[in-house]
């Protein structure tokens, strides 16, 4: 497809899906988050999004932002650990996209080594080498590569629907030729700068892999385990009836044991048993091991038992007594806690047992190795009478025969963590193996200072866990035993004088003479290299690959095939990464390999900033199980909440800490509730206001610079935090601190939702005149615009929705733009593709996704930290006024008399006086009083004891500080607001060992107690006058109805501009409530636009919208709403029709059967059979409509009506209502879900 006819493609989608705004986008009234994310997901694809927003940041020529993604597996599904890992990289790739810079974001596969292979061997039943080498390396890696790509589909279809952009179309995977062919290079580089060796080492072995681990492997999962704990006599050649006794949880050694440690600083103990007479030698310490009464009949140093010759246990390797074997040596290694305070020594499978016998002379380097153990961990010769037994089974049989000899002194077990294979899961052992080996120990302390100059979040995972790995680093042994991987690329003459390094496909061509594509093992593995020496065999490859965590640490260069494809002035532009993320457990993964590789090439770290998240857990704390499914499907959390409101949980958890979370499904559903629904309505209020201020006849225009136009203290402080927010958000993620951020948000729209647009609702309606409403509607768009912008890389899915619908009124300048491209797309039909450069340069600037816009830049002229104190003194006052209603149980309907505000300084008071009208109708208060005379009322704070958490901490001393918490003054309790804290008779006490009160003194002490209740918060306190009078009370009564009459037009589904009148009937025409009816008439009707009328009144043949019996100070009071015979309403259709022609208000009963709502809602509801907007309910409506009053969107359920199924769930026909009318309905969860 030619560019030009994409772009043209593109506009013409855009125009027909109505992201040109030829076309009004819906703000339905209920959202369904995950539905529209799955909608916005299509849009994205269809119109190349993603491609177009790298193409703009190549042509704008923006800096490069560098970032690595670490290659996972495809042959397992991802999981939350991916999906966490993965959000964090897309938030900050995003965030630095939408910064100004280009980012790639390419994604790779690991698909070499034991993941894949352990996947085939299961699949084929193949237990070792022997079995690979019948079926042949080509055939058993075809089956490899068939697999790896197993759930490549799986993988793109989660990250895309988590809403992660990411290059798959230019992917790098480990497999590819260009690829392994850098690490040749790699490998090369490290080769000639000394940094490879071939030696034998004690390693971590899995018999299942037949492989050996690096230490870093090892360490990726331990388990708790029973293990046998034995100690066993070995008898002293020279001192007979005299044993040494050695303690080990591995019996399985026994048989190749060679020597016995002790340490020379220890002082032992000869004691005697008192029942056999038999002596042992044992450090004193550990004596408790031993059962039955013993005597202590001498002591040794350690230093002198070195030397003294034992009888071997087994006869096995009885030649190598004339090497020295069999005897005791010395080393500090061994320790008192536990065991014996002596070791035997089987130095071919432990390392310290291989240091301390090389050392001795027990061993030497180029002797056979004693280690009649094979690849798959069996017994091999000369061990005959445990031949072919897996060393764990053999322990038992060990054991037996140690008893049988009379040798085995304590049969017990012992529980410990111990080390299984991370692919596995099976038990790793420790075995002498021949390896390819990268001298980390050599560059330790370059590795300890390129670690230093990174930037890690959180810090302490650097410093102490990593730093710590780092400090005790081993030499990595980057040589495996198998078929499926990069093959080490060293060709060995036999007699191993002679090797060659090969660091190219090119060379290796050069080399053999024979053509090279692929450089797998089946490929190269019988191609020889000619020996320079004459008359000498050819040179053969050795048979090892390289440790996968090699390929994935080598990434950097390899994805980009370096230095093939790449000069180094290129590759330093990527190198080092700004930025790399990954779980915790990379420290020993693939955070190491990275910096390993990259400090043995360069001499530096190959990331500059680094986040390490931490493990998620199953709500239980267990680990994630699909055996014990403790926890959701990923993909049913998100298409029950959507990806954002998943995004957002992890992101705004511990685990972006390095901290571990328990996963719960509540959490996400409550940042649906908490966070997006607030937001949402908060977004459909100021666009369905904007319609109806456009129905006046003005047009809605926001112009460039109106942040600061308005002179309202509440549009000033949104603004000004809005601009605040901006500086935050900057702050937090170029320090990439995201777990900061998110709480932010939450607060943001708090102040929004729950303070600037509760306390402007009447200026946003246009109640107060067109010119502020227009000031208000300013305000709130560009308020919301702006942290639509800001918060777009957390969660990208809401935000394009709204940006989508916000951006129908653009501004001055995008409405010139959009004019010149309209006139400029008339002619796009006459041109020909050599017009393709023009046509791209009208579209260079078109930022139709939130995602193509940049972040707005904070406008500090805008920002007045003076009004955002006011109004949080503001809220201050208005919060305490809250709990003071609540606590004396006065709904904030009745109004109250008066509010005074006390603080000692003036500016304070200033700053609440200034916002006082808020104050006064936010509380339904008459009168706002402040002042900096505390004395005047006579107010004063006393303490009392939190018995419960007092008295458990300090017990016995509890009854000594009680009186003295109750003589602490006013003036030490207002410090202790202040501080937290306070020290009382030696104790620290903090805020929940003390309960605050306040109390009135002098004279007017009694009345003012009566009068007044206070309450305060650090330096503001309040007093608030209870004592309505009747007058006050009657107002009270008159908002209850008013507030009825406005729950029953929301019930009956009325917009403001739905005219109806509301009859009322009373039981008891002489009761205070008809009364106060009649008397607040005019009050009721302006607030709820709605006429009253007694029920006498009501016209026979009335159209009736709905009717209810409500209760009121225990007055019951029937109300019906009517339709008024000038209403009309809009049809779907767009035509006017009269209401006459509309239905009465008929409803269907429903009712939950074992099911329950959500968010506290009641089981049993009403549903209106017509609307007054939307006409007649559907089928289909019926079922949306029970899911936004239940709360239960995204449950299985059915409907039944008269005890038969509704299966017509999705059908667009109305209901029957002469069926459904005043029925009940029973919706029932779907027993197969």
């Amino acid at each position: 497809v030619s560019k030009m006819t994409r772009i043209v493609r593109n506009y013409s989608f855009m125009n027909r899906e109505g992201l040109l705004c030829s076309t009004k986008l819906s703000i339905p009234e209920t959202i369904n988050f995950a539905e529209q994310e799955a909608n916005i997901l299509k849009l994205w694809t269809a119109h190349y999004v993603y491609l177009e927003c790298m193409n703009l940041s190549t042509r704008k020529e923006w800096p490069k932002y560098s970032f690595y993604d670490g290659p996972p597996f495809a042959t397992g599904l991802p999981h939350y650990g991916h999906i966490l890992a993965g959000t964090i990289k897309d938030i900050v790739t995003r965030y630095a996209y939408q910064s100004g810079y280009h980012v790639e974001r390419r994604f790779g596969w690991d698909c070499h080594g034991l993941p894949v292979e352990n996947e085939i061997d299961k699949k084929l039943g193949i237990k070792g080498p022997d079995d690979v080498a019948k079926m042949g390396i080509k055939a058993y890696n075809e089956e490899c590569r068939k697999i790896v790509m197993k759930y490549s589909n799986e993988w793109q279809e989660i990250v895309g629907r988590m809403g992660r952009w990411v290059d798959f179309e230019n992917d790098y995977k480990t497999m590819y030729p260009w690829y392994m062919e850098s690490i040749w290079w790699i490998f090369k580089q490290l080769y000639h700068k000394g940094l490879i060796y071939e030696g034998i080492k004690v390693m971590p072995y899995s018999t299942a892999c037949n492989t050996p681990l690096s230490n870093f492997e090892a360490g990726q999962n331990y388990k708790d385990i029973v293990d046998p704990s034995v100690v066993v006599a070995f008898p002293l050649l020279d001192e007979p009836g005299v044993s040494l006794l050695a303690w080990t949880t591995t019996p399985w050694t026994l048989p190749s044991n060679l020597a016995l440690c002790v340490n020379p600083t220890f002082e032992y103990v000869k004691v005697k048993n008192e029942k056999t007479s038999d002596i042992y030698i044992i450090l004193e310490a550990q004596l408790q091991i031993l059962k039955g009464p013993y005597t202590i009949i001498d002591r040794i140093k350690g230093t002198d038992l070195k030397g003294k010759a034992y009888e071997p246990l087994f006869p096995y390797f009885l030649h190598h007594k004339e090497k020295g074997a069999f005897r005791v040596l010395n080393d500090t290694y061994v320790t008192a806690e536990t065991g014996t305070g002596i070791v035997h020594q089987a130095p071919y499978f432990g390392e310290d047992d291989f240091r301390c016998c090389l050392e001795a002379g027990v061993i030497c380097k180029d002797q056979e190795i004693v280690c009649p153990v094979d690849s798959c961990g069996c017994f091999t010769e000369p061990v005959h009478d445990f031949l072919g037994k897996y060393v764990k089974d053999a322990d038992k049989e060990i054991i037996k025969y140690l008893q049988l000899k009379k040798k085995l002194i304590v049969n017990s077990t012992i529980k410990h963590s111990y080390p299984f294979c991370w692919r596995t899961d099976t038990p790793l052992i420790y075995k002498a193996v021949p390896s390819w080996f990268l001298k980390v120990e050599a560059i330790k302390n370059k590795l300890l200072v390129a670690n230093s100059e990174t930037y890690w979040v959180p810090d302490f995972v650097k410093e102490k866990r990593f730093g710590n790995w780092l400090r005790d680093a081993r030499d990595w042994a980057i040589s495996r035993n198998r078929y499926w991987g990069n093959p080490i690329p060293l060709w060995i003459s036999e007699d191993r004088e002679e090797i060659v390094c090969v660091g190219s496909m090119e060379e290796l061509e050069r080399l053999t003479g024979a053509k090279v594509e692929d450089i797998h093992r089946e490929n190269i593995d019988h191609l020889t290299i000619p020996s320079k020496r004459a008359g000498q065999p050819p040179l053969r490859r050795i048979p090892e690959v390289f440790d996968c965590w090699f390929e994935s640490g080598s990434m950097p260069y390899a994805q980009v095939h370096f230095p093939f494809n790449q000069d180094r002035k290129e590759f330093d532009e990527i190198f080092p990464a700004d930025f790399v993320a990954e779980g915790i457990d990379q420290t020993r993964g693939w955070f190491y390999t990275l910096l390993v590789i990259s400090t043995a090439l360069f001499g530096k770290a190959p990331y500059k900033n680094l986040v390490a998240n931490g493990l998620i857990l199953a709500s239980d704390g267990q680990k994630m199980s699909k055996r014990k499914k403790n926890y959701p499907d990923p993909m049913e959390v998100i298409n029950k909440y959507g990806a954002d409101a998943l995004r957002l949980y992890l992101i705004n958890s511990p685990v972006v800490r390095a901290e571990n979370l328990k996963f719960k499904e509540e959490g996400v559903r409550d940042i649906v509730k908490d966070v997006f629904l607030p937001w949402y309505n908060a977004f459909r209020f100021l666009m369905q206001n904007i319609d109806q201020y456009q129905e006046s006849g003005i047009r809605f225009v926001i112009t460039e610079g109106q942040e600061s136009y308005s002179n309202n203290i509440m549009d000033r402080w949104i603004m000004s935090i809005t601009q605040s927010l901006l500086i935050f958000v900057k702050k937090e993620m170029e320090a990439y601190r995201l777990y900061t951020v998110v709480p932010y948000l939450i607060k943001y729209i708090d102040n929004l939702t729950n303070w600037y647009v509760r306390m402007n609702r009447k200026r946003i309606k246009g109640e107060d005149g067109l010119e502020d409403c227009d000031n208000a509607l300013t305000t709130l768009f560009l308020a919301i615009h702006t942290m639509v912008q800001t918060y777009a890389p957390f969660t990208p899915f809401l935000t394009e929705f709204m940006f989508m619908r916000l951006d129908q009124w653009p501004t001055d300048e995008e409405k010139a733009l959009k004019l010149k491209r309209k006139e400029f797309m008339k002619k796009i039909n006459e041109w020909n593709v050599q017009n393709v450069k023009e046509l791209r340069e009208y579209f260079e600037n078109f930022d139709k996704s939130v995602h193509w816009k940049l972040i707005p830049h904070p406008q500090y002229h805008v920002i007045n930290k003076d009004i955002e104190k006011a109004v949080s003194h503001m809220q201050s006052v208005i919060q305490l006024g809250r709990i003071v209603r609540d606590r004396k149980v006065i709904p904030t309907k009745y109004p109250l008399p008066e509010i005074v505000v006390i603080h000692r300084d003036d500016k304070v008071l200033r700053d609440i006086v200034s916002l006082k009208s808020y104050i006064l109708e936010e509380l339904n208060i008459k009168k706002l009083i402040v002042t900096t005379d505390k004395e005047k009322y006579g107010v004063t704070l006393r303490a009392e004891p939190d018995h419960k958490t007092l008295g458990a901490r300090l017990k016995g001393e509890f009854k000594q500080i009680i009186q003295a918490i109750k003589e602490l003054s006013d003036e030490q309790l207002q410090k202790f607001v202040s501080t937290k804290e306070i020290v009382v008779q030696g104790h620290k006490l903090e805020e929940q060992d003390l309960r605050l009160m306040f109390s009135f003194t002098g004279p007017a002490a009694e009345q003012l107690s009566k009068q007044y209740e206070a309450h305060s918060e650090g330096s503001i306190l309040i007093l608030v006058d209870i004592t309505a009078d009747e007058a006050m009370h009657n107002e009270g009564i008159a908002r209850e109805v008013i507030n009825r009459v406005q729950k029953l037009r929301k019930k009956a589904r009325l917009v403001p501009s739905d005219e109806a009148v509301a009859y009322y009937e009373i039981k008891d025409a002489n009761s205070n409530l008809a009364k106060v009816i009649v008397s607040h008439k005019e009050f009721i009707e302006n607030v709820t636009k709605t006429l009253q009328r007694d029920m006498m009144e009501l016209p026979r043949n009335s159209d009736i919208i709905i009717e209810e019996m409500q209760k009121i100070k225990d007055m019951d009071m029937r109300l019906v709403l009517v339709r008024t015979s000038t209403n009309h309403t809009i049809t779907q259709e767009g035509s006017t029709t009269s209401s006459k022609s509309q239905p009465s208000a008929n409803y269907v009963n429903v009712i939950l059967s074992n099911m329950q709502p959500r968010y506290g809602a009641s089981s049993k509801d009403k549903i209106y059979l017509y609307n007054s907007q939307l006409g007649p309910l559907t089928y289909k409506r019926l079922k949306q409509e029970i899911d936004l009053v239940f709360g239960i969107y995204g449950c299985s359920y059915d409907m039944y009506l008269h005890a038969e199924k509704i299966t017509r769930t999705l059908d667009d026909t109305p209901v029957e209502k002469n069926m459904f009318n005043k029925q009940w309905l029973e919706v029932v969860r779907s027993i197969n879900k």
